[in-house]
């Protein structure tokens, strides 16, 4: 059986932690742990988060100096490679060493011309103050958004049209490796206008989850897991009534309200991958990944399932 994961950013980096290697590789270490098992059962392709990296990646040098930085397109690469690298070190800590492990940069399509330019709302980085973001503003000509009672810079993020590295990752999956590809959402590329073998880097962030949720349709995954800080997606989040979601069918879930920046992508890649593909899509936490494979914790979605059934209160 073919599984796709992706995981969450916490899998990286927990919340309210500093980002130094320390950390990242600890956490990093919890998550091969997980992956493990799987691993010595599927097929294992892994996709992850890089938000925290790339936004301080992009803040190198000076944040203030008058100068441009490297395109966001590059950092993206840069944390593929970064993070690629820790997984497959700490994975294959865990497994025979003679299954191979193989990180992957991969280029994922995207039209120039998608809306979502026209209004960046995906937020990266850390989060500053009004003066420091027009400071900012003024220098490298980034676009901030309110996050809360301080201020966080937004990019574009469009969806994902084409996996450019399909054909190398079958490849890789036909012998026995594991993958760890689309990391962050993968490099957003794009062809340049007239010009149809050649292809240019764009400045925006994709989805992790649309991403690898793409990916997972085109490898013909049997299941599309996506790891999470919470156990299971949840109706009415944060108020008093709120109910874990078990199982859903995809059209009986895309009905109900999810956050835009947090789970509404999660459950949009995990319907897009069942109506696609009649297979099953997760979403829940790392440390439940055995049993949310096995159907039973977290949220399940499948095209066979009856509505939404919740958990018990």
């Amino acid at each position: 059986m073919l599984i796709v994961i992706a995981l969450g950013g916490n899998a990286l980096l927990r919340r309210g932690q500093p980002m130094t290697v320390e950390n990242q590789r600890e956490n990093v270490r919890i998550a091969a742990q997980s992956l493990a098992p799987i691993a010595r059962q599927h097929d294992l392709v892994v996709g992850h988060g890089n938000g925290p990296q790339v936004g301080l990646l992009a803040l190198q040098g000076s944040a203030y100096a008058e100068v441009e930085s490297d395109p966001l397109e590059v950092f993206g690469a840069e944390t593929e490679g970064m993070i690629g690298y820790m997984i497959e070190q700490e994975l294959g800590n865990l497994l025979p060493s003679e299954r191979p492990l193989a990180t992957l940069l991969t280029m994922i399509e995207v039209d120039p011309n998608d809306p979502a330019f026209a209004n960046p709302t995906h937020f990266i980085g850390p989060v500053y103050a009004k003066d420091d973001a027009d400071r900012l503003t003024r220098a490298r000509g980034w676009i901030f958004k309110r996050d809360g009672d301080q201020w966080r810079r937004v990019v574009a993020s469009p969806e994902p049209k084409r996996i450019f590295e399909s054909r190398p990752i079958r490849w890789l999956l036909e012998r026995d490796t594991i993958v760890i590809a689309a990391g962050g959402g993968g490099i957003p590329a794009a062809h340049v206008a007239g010009q149809k073998r050649k292809l240019t880097g764009i400045e925006c962030v994709i989805d992790k989850d649309l991403a690898t949720g793409l990916l997972a349709r085109e490898l013909g995954a049997d299941l599309y897991v996506m790891l999470t800080d919470t156990d299971a997606v949840y109706a009415e989040w944060g108020k008093p009534g709120q109910r874990a979601i078990r199982s859903a069918a995809p059209d009986a879930l895309s009905a109900l309200p999810f956050a835009a920046n947090s789970m509404g992508p999660k459950v949009q890649a995990a319907c897009r991958f069942v109506r696609a593909t009649g297979k099953r899509a997760a979403i829940g936490e790392l440390v439940d990944l055995r049993r949310i494979i096995a159907g039973e914790a977290g949220t399940t979605i499948a095209a066979d399932a009856r509505g939404i059934v919740y958990g018990r209160p």
